[in-house]
């Protein structure tokens, strides 16, 4: 009966032994060993949460060839991004023209047409006639202008 016993405060022992270094905690006492793990598992939870909010903002679609457009509000203008895993003739001047029908100036831009489409824009307008654009419909106009355009020239269409 005694021997069980070791056997299980020994087993005991050697797990709170395991936990401690997998932690990383460098505590002696069986109670600080189980802060530190509680404490380490609410940091990766942290840590998971700040991965599953960055992959929900990039709003990921099933199809990589998709376009994707974000857009920021910066304190005079917009960060507008479009991205698709295809380039194809004509996105850039789709996107340029979105730009023309929102009134927003290109002020500052960067553009990758190899074989995927990348473009990263800071746009500003001059409206001074009192009223302002936000965000969302920022990047519901480029959204829709690259939809409209991709749907004229996708192939299956």
């Amino acid at each position: 009966m005694v021997s069980r016993e070791h056997n299980k405060g020994s087993s005991l022992h050697e797990k709170f032994q395991l936990l401690r270094s997998v932690t990383n905690s460098h505590a002696e006492s069986e109670t600080s060993i189980i802060v530190d793990a509680s404490k380490y598992i609410k940091k990766l939870k942290q840590k998971v949460e700040k991965i599953n909010n960055a992959t929900t903002s990039e709003q990921y679609f099933c199809d990589p060839t998709d376009p994707m457009v974000t857009v920021e509000t910066l304190e005079k203008g917009f960060m507008i991004k479009v991205t698709s895993g295809k380039n194809e003739a004509g996105m850039l001047v789709c996107v340029l023209e979105a730009f023309e029908d929102l009134g927003l100036d290109v002020v500052e831009a960067r553009v990758s047409c190899t074989d995927s489409f990348s473009f990263h824009a800071i746009g500003s307008s001059d409206n001074d006639d009192g009223e302002s654009m936000d965000a969302e419909t920022v990047k519901q106009v480029v959204a829709e202008a690259v939809k409209t355009w991709s749907d004229s020239h996708d192939p299956k269409g």
